[in-house]
């Protein structure tokens, strides 16, 4: 190994970790002494309200949920150390890809071990050169890469971006680009369903006409809509009140609302999912998502079919947080979604005001820079079906005393 203190390399990245801690910008990561919930314990500063997770529905530690991973350890043991296609895959998969597929109403659905592993395999495996892929501007980090990778690995394959929200901007790039691509290209338009740092939705509707109208494809990643939005947690196109065959593709995550561990999944055309599995370089070269996870993430599913007044929880608990912390004082974004950002512009006094709150017993995490642009750091506050009026007063409570 070279000399530490020789070599430029680690003399550039202490330089960068000194700029980090001066400017009050370095983070620190907790420790979890147990189960996420409501509230969680953490080392060195015992229970703390949690506000900070994405279990939207109060499933990451669901007795039954729980007991569903627990049993297919039991059953199936750790996986079977290599990749799907090599080993063959468990049962629990196909029927978790199954009820993803039911749930979404989509024909098909396969699984990865995260939602970044979807969106690496959906654009690099499905688009081809002279292909044209339109992303709008503050779509989740996995999109921007996904589409980057597509690029390298594909010559020829165009990209663009469209602003935020903006259906004039999308219209004129596709009227730019129509005369340009040939009669056999695909467009793919890309959205999230749910923009994790503001919380605000995009037009599915107003989309999904101007993919008819140009006969494009409609994206969308809902890893933060699955399972919180519409009236039984089928997404951000419910929420719009769309079937989901009004969505050419879904990805999404099973490390959310749906169990809260780990995974993600595309769902779709059955041919094209068929296509990942046969050249998708995430199928091919990388082993599955854990049993455990799979069994536990159909259970958070069933308990969902099961219990949909979870939703309407959730949604209640977002409007009681949300107007309490307006009447508070404080810069709430509006927003349809379990996410609250409070906006305070300055990077290092979000980091410095979510400290602050964990000193008080209350987890939210402060995001700057260059998570979200220079000038618009915020603590983003996300609430929980499992949340009660109490914490969520103790929660406002808190912030007062900032």
């Amino acid at each position: 190994m070279p000399d530490a203190a020789a070599h430029p390399f680690f003399a550039r990245t202490e330089a960068v970790l000194s700029m980090l801690r001066r400017t009050g910008q370095h983070k620190s990561l907790q420790t979890i002494e147990g189960p996420m919930g409501p509230t969680v314990r953490l080392a060195g500063l015992g229970e703390c309200l949690c506000f900070c997770s994405n279990n939207y529905l109060g499933l990451a530690n669901h007795p039954e949920v729980v007991e569903a991973g627990i049993k297919g350890l039991r059953e199936f043991g750790a996986g079977t150390a290599s990749v799907r296609f090599i080993c063959g895959t468990f049962s629990p998969h196909l029927a978790l890809e199954a009820r993803l597929a039911s749930f979404l109403g989509a024909e098909a659905a396969y699984t990865f071990v995260s939602c970044w592993n979807a969106n690496e395999a959906l654009f690099p495996t499905l688009c081809e050169p002279g292909d044209l892929i339109i992303s709008d501007e503050l779509n989740h980090a996995s999109i921007i890469d996904g589409v980057r990778l597509a690029t390298v690995i594909k010559k020829g394959l165009n990209k663009a971006v469209f602003k935020h929200n903006d259906h004039a901007d999308l219209r004129a790039t596709l009227e730019r680009a129509r005369g340009d691509l040939a009669k056999d290209a695909v467009i793919w338009v890309v959205t999230d369903g749910v923009f994790s740092m503001e919380g605000d939705l995009p037009d599915l509707p107003g989309l999904r006409a101007i993919c008819d109208e140009f006969g494009a494809l409609l994206v969308v990643d809902d890893s933060h809509g699955t399972g919180v939005l519409g009236a039984t947690g089928r997404g951000t196109h419910e929420h719009f009140a769309m079937p989901g065959s009004a969505i050419d593709f879904f990805t999404g995550t099973l490390g959310k609302a749906l169990g809260g561990a780990a995974g993600g999944f595309i769902a779709g055309p059955a041919g094209a999912v068929d296509l990942i599995v046969q050249r998708g370089r995430p199928t091919l070269f990388s082993n599955a998502l854990p049993v455990t996870v799979a069994l536990s993430a159909a259970k958070a599913i069933e308990v969902l079919d099961r219990e949909p007044q979870r939703v309407q929880t959730l949604r209640d608990n977002t409007a009681y947080a949300r107007q309490s912390l307006k009447t508070a004082g404080f810069d709430v974004v509006d927003s349809p979604t379990a996410i609250c950002p409070i906006i305070v512009g300055d990077t290092a006094r979000a980091i410095s005001m979510s400290r602050r709150l964990l000193e008080l017993g209350v987890f939210v995490i402060g995001f700057g820079y260059p998570v979200v642009p220079e000038g618009q750091a915020r603590l983003r506050v996300q609430i929980s079906a499992a949340h009660t009026r109490e914490h969520i007063d103790a929660l406002v409570d808190a912030m007062k005393k900032l």
